[in-house]
């Protein structure tokens, strides 16, 4: 008996008890399908986060201080001396100071995050204006009251302007000098709900002149290291220890991010596996179950001259059609249910055909392996003995 024929007749055997047919592929359905919607989730997953920190810029690099008391600190003037003192590894830096404030238009209060900036945060976070100017050094020299809203603001306050309007933060009137472009889905909880006003203005208002967060570019991706190197070795020789501070690299986190997300994937593939050693034990149940079942259609088989190996051979096709067939409806499942749970979750979760190719491969393979054990006792079958089971 050829390949072919061994293949029509397992499609037969699983026309003719589809219920059973069902149920042992169910393990490999359900195995399939949970490692293919696991690695598409999770590659969208890993394509929102790396096109999260590309749009923060992998150069960034962040300054936080917790600071050591007021004999110990840095100002703005020292981090921006350091800047010009290595433009060979620095190309930008600004302040960064978050505001509590209550934002008045018309009469009329909205929420938005308001943050002090220095001219250079265009660069910094690769910031692009669509209407106007970004705040400048005279602005934040002479603490002028002017600022620069994101789109979000421009959308939901002044129908997509903005330009000149009056802003009072905090009960002062801000003029609007700038309006970005969108950076991301343009969402009330997203980046482009902000509002930037010069970093002297914000420390007035929260009545405090110490700066605890700093925001610098390294000059590109060779001099990211030698930067952060240059910004610890400075913050080191004002505070002593690193208890008091902590320079964040951007793309330090993307690799850490990526790692972490590559073991969390490798556990939850490895659970969702264990579906597919269940389904390939039932697989064997089932078979062995045939087995005995045809026990005396073997008997004839072999009385009429075939060799072990074409009975052997023939339940492993058997075994292996069954589990493919599973593999085959549990990607198309898997396909589908990543799609609607991509959807549910804001995210692009496309199959990759490698993770297709690998299911497949794995469903066929897990067919082979444990049909082997069934098909080999009928291979082994004396044709007198099974010719007398009743």
């Amino acid at each position: 008996m050829n390949l072919t024929q061994s293949f029509r007749l397992a499609l037969k055997s699983l026309a003719t008890s589809k219920m059973r047919a069902l149920l042992t592929m169910l393990g490999i359905i359900i195995g399939v399908a949970a490692v293919i919607i696991i690695i598409s989730l999770g590659d969208g997953m890993s394509d929102m986060i790396n096109s999260e920190f590309e749009r923060m810029g992998t150069n960034l690099l962040q300054v936080q201080i917790m600071g050591r008391g007021s004999s110990h600190n840095v100002t703005d003037e020292e981090m921006y001396a350091l800047k010009e003192e290595n433009p060979d590894c620095i190309a930008a830096m600004s302040p960064s100071v978050t505001v509590n404030a209550t934002l008045k238009y018309g009469g009329e209060t909205f929420t938005s995050s308001v943050t002090g900036v220095g001219e250079d945060l265009l660069a910094v976070r690769s910031l692009k204006l669509s209407q106007g100017r970004f705040i400048q050094y005279i602005d934040v020299a002479r603490m002028q009251k002017v600022c620069v809203i994101g789109s979000y603001v421009s959308e939901e306050t002044f129908r997509g302007g903005g330009l000149g309007e009056t802003i009072r933060i905090n009960g002062d009137a801000y003029t609007v000098v700038g309006v970005l472009t969108e950076q991301a889905d343009n969402t009330s909880y997203g980046n482009d709900n902000a509002v930037y006003i010069p970093y002297t203005n914000a420390t007035r208002i929260n009545g405090n002149a110490v700066i605890s967060q700093y925001l610098f570019t390294a000059a590109s991706e060779e001099t990211n290291a030698r930067a952060q190197g240059v910004i610890e070795a400075a913050l080191e020789r004002v505070y002593g220890s690193d208890d008091y501070y902590m320079v964040i690299s951007m793309s330090e986190m993307m690799s850490m991010m990526g790692n972490i997300q590559g073991t969390v994937m490798a556990v939850l593939v490895a659970i969702a596996a264990i579906s597919l050693l269940v389904g390939g034990i039932g697989i064997m149940n089932i078979m062995l179950v045939s087995v005995t079942e045809r026990t005396r259609e073997i008997g004839i088989r072999k009385s009429l001259g075939a060799k072990g190996r074409d009975i052997r051979s023939q339940f492993i096709i058997e075994a292996a059609t069954t589990s493919a067939l599973g593999g085959v409806i549990g990607i198309v499942l898997g396909v589908l249910l990543a799609s609607v749970a991509g959807n549910l979750l804001g995210i692009t979760a496309k199959a990759s055909l490698s993770a297709i190719a690998v299911s497949a491969g794995v469903s066929l393979a897990v067919g082979v392996l444990f049909g082997y054990l069934p098909a080999n006792k009928a291979a082994k079958l004396n044709p007198i003995d099974a010719l007398r089971y009743e």
